[in-house]
């Protein structure tokens, strides 16, 4: 094995590195320290794309450079290869390959699962070598999430068609992370679009005694259905951010839903704020599909009094229907484009069943791919689905390495 400057990178000297180079270069500041560190033949890093299906592996930025800014970027698709493998499982792949190995690692924060690095080493390395790119890796995930918010660079790498409009709202409204892990629970969403955008979001914040969950979906298509819900979702982060309670949240976000859109405009949606120290929540559903619960290996809705959709009558009151959550328990969020025309040939039920030993970043995933194929691929609305698995117990530290969590509550089934 050739001699390496220290047993991994030095991350004060790296971080220091990425400080001093634009948002733009700071994963080909990171690639290049990893080949000087470990001796690698060839480093890369492919972001995942924002399909959920492939990967694109990122080449060097240029300035002035047309379409993506990446000369020679490679799509690749993800069934049935390595990096579906390892996104999934969330452990690195060692290969060897004639008098080296090539590995393949996951990046990630949280669960969140944002890429992949593919190192091309001259040597077989010993287990000691892999965790220590392995952290590597976890700390490029953190890089990333840190300067993506200077530039579209990661953006770019995420988009194998162009965004309409509409698509581009919408996606302002989805949160930064679509998964994320903490000891008591793990939460993922996803959102198949359709050709015209139909106006889904989901929405999910953490504090230190409480996680809010919200799906929604706002009638109409295109931009008239992203604007609209743009005023919802912006009316229900400012309520939360601000401190007011579930109801007084709603309330507002009602009212204000009101007096920005047109007589005849709603949105559709569900609102849950779950208690971490008691393990209770707390749900308002407006005009909305039930919810799916998953517990002991039955899958039933979860019956709910319906209140009026967002944005149809003025000073509303939501009521507040509580129940209690037990360890084990998988809830799933949907919209009505998992449910209409031809997407109803997907048996939900039957594949959320069949779901308990997936983590729900892939429980979201395939529950997109099923509508797909049960519609051609040729969705009429977007289907948008949130997976919450509850572990339960007080709130705690996560066990976790490299960015995903190593040791998840149990599902019962």
């Amino acid at each position: 094995m050739p001699e390496h400057r220290g047993s991994g990178p030095d991350l004060r000297a790296l971080l220091e590195k990425v400080e001093s180079a634009s948002p733009v270069q700071a994963v080909e500041v990171v690639a290049d320290e990893l080949g000087a560190v470990f001796g690698a033949r060839a480093v890369s890093f492919l972001i995942a794309d924002f399909s959920g299906r492939a990967v694109f592996r990122m080449g060097r930025a240029r300035e002035g450079a047309s379409g993506t800014r990446f000369p020679g970027a490679e799509q690749v698709h993800l069934p049935g290869t390595v990096y579906e493998r390892v996104l999934i499982t969330q452990h690195v792949d060692v290969r060897e390959v004639g008098d080296g190995a090539q590995l393949t690692v996951p990046v990630t924060d949280r669960g969140d699962a944002i890429g992949l690095i593919e190192l091309d080493l001259p040597y077989h390395p010993d287990e000691a070598r892999v965790a220590d790119i392995a952290a590597a890796g976890h700390a490029l995930a953190y890089i990333v999430v840190a300067s993506r918010q200077h530039t579209d660079l990661f953006e770019w790498g995420q988009r194998s068609i162009p965004f309409t409009l509409a698509a581009e709202i919408q996606r302002r409204l989805l949160p930064s992370a679509f998964t994320c892990e903490a000891g008591q629970f793990t939460i993922a969403g996803w959102l198949e679009p359709a050709s015209s955008v139909g106006g889904d979001t989901f929405d999910y914040s953490l504090d230190q005694h409480s996680l809010q969950v919200s799906i929604t979906d706002a009638a109409g298509h295109d931009v008239a259905a992203a604007l609209l819900a743009t005023v919802l979702v912006g009316s229900l982060r400012n309520e939360r951010r601000r401190g007011a309670d579930l109801g007084e949240q709603l309330r507002n976000a009602n009212d204000a839903l009101v007096a920005h859109s047109r007589v005849g405009q709603f949105v559709t949606g569900q609102v849950m704020h779950i208690d971490l120290d008691g393990g209770t929540a707390t749900i308002v559903n407006a005009g909305h599909p039930f919810p799916l619960l998953l517990r002991r290996g039955r899958v039933e809705e979860i019956a709910l009094e319906i209140d009026p959709p967002f944005g149809l009558q003025a000073g509303w009151s939501f009521r507040l229907q509580r129940f209690a959550l037990e360890p084990g328990d998988r809830i799933v969020f949907v919209t009505d484009g998992m449910l209409e025309r031809e997407a109803a040939r997907c048996d939900l039920p039957a594949a959320i069943a069949g779901s308990g030993e997936l983590h729900p970043r892939q429980v979201v995933h395939a529950l997109g791919a099923e509508v797909l194929l049960a519609t051609g691929g040729s969705l009429r609305d977007d289907a948008t689905t949130v997976c919450l698995d509850w572990y339960g117990g007080s709130p705690r530290p996560r066990i976790s390495a490299g960015g995903a969590t190593t040791e998840p509550g149990v599902v019962v089934t």
